[in-house]
């Protein structure tokens, strides 16, 4: 579908999952507090209605990791290790340090202490995802946290061998065949057998999102993943076929994905809506990816490249592609973005699963003020404050000051004392 008129796509691309909370709120409440209540036994019951698992033993053992490991292709193993080391790589650039600076007679500074546990949700439901294990996982590890917990489905008692494998080669603690939100509820409440964690991150269902966001507080969160978008801003030196290619590769994942394409030359649309018809054909998800392509997809023709920017910083999407001419030279007017694909061999693709950077993002629009997972999310920041005597007494009147003002009498009492 071509569009001239971007108010004829857009309201529908930034409302597609408005309506979805209120749908499974109280599902998904109810089955947090049950957790809470029975802990094993309610995940067991739940593990057997929503994934017709019937291994009463909710973990996984290390034998079960290093068998599924050595069962996968050489090859494959090649590749997970190399995507290990790329994201490792890029990760260790964002860490942060302690720091202190002395004043005067005062140290002020920050701590910084990575998280004790972590909990990683792995979807499982539809498909297998061990970039989903590297992506959390891994950033975690760097960082420094001391034990890092993966929850997954178990459909019909089994996990995929490759997942399983990821976990091993990132370095997992210990796996739970757990999903959904009874999953979320175990890692935030704690049970017999799943520990309480600090912080829970990785993708999921409606469900896990909403679950998510109702632990928050209890536990922290990465983010509130909602359905995934690409979009590519295109000038006429872009391939009609890599961006159709690329704006399947986004809406293969599910029905409610978005792929759109803004490009300033109308031949570019018509070529691209020619391959997108063409790779369609054969597509095994095809279903999925004509759903997805006729509600939230499409091609927009703007005026100009500058407008195509504008129109993508209103969008803020998860992924952005700069298939263009000079694409570096457009970076700078970029203001809302997940991720940054630049020119026109980055596709989407080589984000998701080897170059370094993180894949998991934020959507549907709140790249405008949050940002990708990284070993950010794995520590705290303490503040460090210490006052020699000297120092303090000539600050003491203004706190003493300051305090009296807002009427805290002990607080004033307690830089008076001191005197």
């Amino acid at each position: 579908m071509i569009y001239k008129d971007t108010n004829e796509i857009l309201p529908k691309i930034l409302k597609r999952s408005d309506d979805y909370e209120e749908k499974y709120l109280s599902t998904v409440l109810s089955i947090i507090d049950d957790v809470k209540k029975n802990g094993d036994s309610a995940l067991k019951i739940y593990s057997k209605k929503f994934d017709n698992n019937p291994d009463e033993n909710l973990e996984v053992t290390k034998k079960e990791m290093i068998s599924a490991y050595d069962n996968i292709d050489e090859q494959l193993k090649l590749d997970l290790q190399l995507a290990k080391k790329n994201i490792e790589e890029y990760h260790k650039n964002q860490l942060e340090k302690s720091w202190f600076i002395e004043k005067e007679g005062t140290i002020l500074g920050q701590k910084i202490t990575p998280l004790d546990k972590v909990g990683v949700y792995v979807p499982g439901g539809k498909a297998s995802y061990p970039s989903t294990v590297l992506m959390n996982v891994i950033p975690a590890k760097v960082a420094g946290v001391k034990e890092v917990i993966v929850v997954t489905p178990a459909k019909d008692g089994k996990i995929s061998e490759i997942v399983l494998a990821a976990c091993y080669i990132a370095g997992v603690d210990k796996i739970f065949k757990i999903g959904g939100a009874q999953a979320i509820a175990a890692l935030s409440y704690g049970t017999e057998t799943i520990p309480k964690v600090d912080k829970i991150v990785g993708p999921g269902n409606i469900y896990v999102a909403l679950a998510k966001k109702l632990v928050f507080g209890r536990v922290d969160i990465d983010m509130i993943a909602g359905p995934s978008e690409i979009l590519i801003i295109a000038d006429d030196s872009a391939n009609p076929e890599y961006v159709a290619a690329d704006m399947l590769s986004q809406a293969e994942h599910d029905e409610l994905a978005s792929s759109i394409t803004i490009t300033d030359s109308p031949n570019l649309a018509k070529e691209i809506e020619k391959y997108l018809n063409i790779h369609l054909k054969s597509l095994p998800k095809k279903d999925i990816a004509e759903k997805s392509l006729k509600q939230y997809g499409g091609v927009i023709v703007v005026k100009n490249i500058n407008e195509a920017v504008e129109l993508s910083n209103s969008i803020a999407p998860e992924h952005l592609e700069l298939a263009v001419k000079n694409p570096f030279e457009l970076l700078p007017k970029i203001k809302h973005a997940g991720a940054i694909f630049l020119g026109h061999y980055t596709p989407e693709a080589m984000g998701d699963y080897f170059a370094g950077p993180n894949h998991t993002l934020p959507t549907g629009g709140t790249a405008r003020f949050s940002s990708p997972l990284g070993t950010y999310d794995f520590f705290k920041r303490s503040s460090i404050i210490s006052y020699t005597r000297d120092s303090f007494l000539k600050q003491r009147e203004n706190v003493y000051r300051l305090a009296k003002s807002e009427d805290l009498d002990a607080h004033a009492l307690s830089v008076k004392v001191r005197g």
